[in-house]
């Protein structure tokens, strides 16, 4: 988050020209991390770096307000063809900011077809079909925190 550079009125307002300073200094430097403090307030500015092939460095974008319109009414844990997440982490539906979603409801998949990637310690991890099928249901928005076992799709 970024602070404006005046007065420390209580609240915090977003300094979108500091904050593009800063990652402007990571590109150029190189680095992956800055933090810079400002009497109480910091502001911190990380790049994700990536091991896995999958995905280039990825800014999170803000976790969504609502539920996914891709998800079903009824409860799904238990479904058959239900994709649990392997990990704790934050899921996201394409490779990069303003690419294309891995899949859509509907499409056919085949089994090793990446599904969605889950961010977890700075690492992407892709999420693949476990079997051939359709997707029948998307039950989580890009952006969003995901717990271990957790169903993310349902192929059918």
């Amino acid at each position: 988050m970024a602070q404006d550079r005046g007065a420390n009125t209580g609240s915090m307002t977003v300094d979108s020209a500091l904050v593009r300073e800063l990652a402007e200094l990571l590109t150029e430097t190189g680095l992956t991390e800055i933090e810079v403090e400002d009497g109480t307030r910091k502001i911190r500015v990380a790049r994700t770096v990536t091991a896995a092939p999958v995905a280039a460095a990825y800014a999170p974008p803000a976790p969504a307000a609502t539920a996914p319109a891709t998800a079903p009414a009824a409860p799904v844990a238990e479904a058959a063809g239900a994709v649990k997440s392997p990990m704790v982490g934050t899921a996201y539906l394409s490779p990069e900011p303003g690419a294309s979603n891995y899949i859509s409801v509907g499409q056919t998949v085949k089994a090793g077809d990446t599904l969605l990637i889950v961010e977890a310690m700075k690492v992407m991890n892709a999420i693949t079909a476990p079997t051939a099928g359709t997707v029948s249901a998307i039950l989580v928005a890009s952006g969003q925190p995901v717990e271990y076992d957790q169903p993310l799709v349902v192929i059918g």
